[in-house]
């Protein structure tokens, strides 16, 4: 069953075509990634789905209703989590939540048995009376997933939701995460963290200038692209005309990237022998999505 689908979704900004005639299915249940650089669109279209930002052209429905007619239902089954922090500074861990609750209309004592079972599920409850200045910043971030679940969402969405977090917090959102994914809740994760893409996500879009350039399983992109694993080349100035041309001759598939040349889909011998007269030049290592959005678009997730 789809609970999100889009027709041929498009926005425009005067002349910017920020996103260009997406059409996407995700699945109830499943965690979905949108996964490209800054000014890909992921953004624009999330926007669009939570009904924050009208559609230029195009359709979207949520749990079979069209957004156009029924957005005030759509919104009430979305949890939305930002990629920038607006809590309130003013309050505590415990009133952002309470309050956030009343935009739902959810009864006080109902808001507070909610807010501190959220707390608990992400380790949050011995800071309920704690100022938001005294979070840490992996603190806050988890802050944002809870207020973004006290509605009980049948989906959550998440722009960039480790952002800025160190590898302890990181990991510790993702934990939390799978275990709402666990429990059904759909995802819709946008982000540029290949590793974050692959760990949590059932199936990534790869977006590139607002189009989506490829769609699939993680691994199956990744096998797809880039092959089980990419040799990395680094050869010298005057090596390197020598060593294209060789790879040419060979049929391999091949990116130039800055001072390495990245190899892909290839067995290792072939690789090795011959391309360079240093063997320390050459490496393998494991495919990942960056490689794929390499492949794609001729530049790196970080551009």
């Amino acid at each position: 069953m789809f609970i999100i689908k889009t027709r041929n979704l498009t926005k425009k900004f005067k002349d910017l075509l920020a996103v260009d005639d997406v059409n996407l299915e995700v699945e109830k249940g499943e965690c979905f990634g949108l996964l490209g650089p800054n000014g890909a669109g992921k953004t624009s279209l999330i926007r669009m789905i939570t009904a924050v930002s009208p559609p230029t052209r195009g359709d979207i429905q949520v749990l079979g209703n069209d957004l156009k007619t029924h957005a005030r239902q759509a919104k009430a089954i979305l949890g939305v989590v930002p990629q920038l922090d607006n809590l309130d500074p003013d309050l505590t861990v415990l009133q952002n939540l309470m309050t956030f609750a009343r935009y739902f209309d959810i009864p006080k004592h109902e808001a507070h048995r909610r807010s501190m079972e959220i707390l608990n599920l992400l380790e949050l409850s011995n800071k309920r009376n704690s100022r938001i200045k005294e979070l840490s910043g992996g603190m806050k971030r988890r802050l944002l997933i809870a207020r973004g679940l006290i509605n009980l969402p049948q989906i959550v969405v998440l722009d960039e939701p480790t952002i800025g977090l160190d590898p302890q917090g990181k990991y510790l959102v993702w934990d939390k995460l799978a275990e709402l994914k666990s429990q059904g809740v759909t995802q819709l994760l946008c982000t540029q963290n290949m590793e974050e893409a692959t760990v949590l996500c059932d199936r990534v879009a790869i977006m590139h200038q607002g189009k989506i350039l490829s769609l699939g399983t993680p691994q199956g992109l990744i096998a797809q692209y880039a092959g089980s694993e990419v040799w990395e080349i680094e050869p010298t100035a005057e090596e390197r005309d020598k060593t294209v041309k060789e790879l040419e001759s060979r049929g391999l598939g091949f990116e130039e990237v800055g001072s390495k040349i990245h190899v892909f889909q290839v067995e290792g011998s072939q690789v090795s022998r011959g391309l360079v007269e240093s063997p320390e030049r050459v490496r393998r290592r494991p495919a990942t999505l960056e490689d794929v959005f390499f492949r794609l678009t001729g530049r790196s997730l970080a551009e």
